[in-house]
């Protein structure tokens, strides 16, 4: 695999969570950085396998992904369950909002009734899901891309880069809360 083909975790995770927004409008007036931080940590180890499943036939066999695709996402595995909170706190946030008919009330009571970790497995599912509709197999050289460009970065690093962007982006539609403000 070349170098020049990790351009897109950070993309695919990116994606993940405007695919989350995509699914329902944003109750809140702002996403915590640190929410969103874990998110994007929580979502890597999905995503890989997300991309695991689309992409494998497209990329060389000796390329990034499959020489140290695991290596690259042991330690944000590894993270998952320290993370998992934030997720929640994220998916909650648009899984419980969107619809005046009522629907996000009913969905709000729904999700709220059940363990925490008993939503870790609709979590996963639902971002898989995404994922594998999302990915395309001209896409696939781009992540691998950047996973490899990703790779150096401890975990934190990368979820606070998410953030980072979103919000210097001025991505508005979901707004990343002023990190600086209480």
């Amino acid at each position: 695999m070349s170098k020049s083909n990790y351009g897109k975790i950070a993309a695919g995770a990116v994606a993940s969570i405007g695919l989350l927004h995509a699914q329902a409008a944003f109750a809140q007036q702002c996403i915590a950085p640190e929410d969103l931080t874990d998110a994007g940590i929580y979502a890597v180890p999905v995503i890989a396998e997300g991309f695991a499943a689309s992409c494998t036939p497209y990329l060389e066999s000796d390329g990034f992904f499959a020489s140290r695709g695991g290596e690259f996402v042991a330690p944000y595995a590894a993270m998952q369950t320290e993370s998992w909170p934030g997720t929640l706190r994220l998916f909650m946030s648009f899984a419980t909002s969107g619809q005046e008919d009522g629907t996000a009330s009913e969905r709000s009571e729904m999700f709220r009734s059940l363990p925490p970790e008993a939503l870790r497995p609709f979590v996963d599912a639902f971002l898989a899901q995404k994922i594998g509709e999302e990915i395309k197999p001209d896409d696939c050289a781009k992540i691998e891309r950047a996973m490899e460009l990703l790779a150096p970065l401890p975990p934190e690093n990368f979820g606070g880069l998410l953030a980072f962007v979103l919000d210097v982006s001025k991505v508005r539609d979901p707004q990343v809360c002023d990190p600086d403000r209480p």
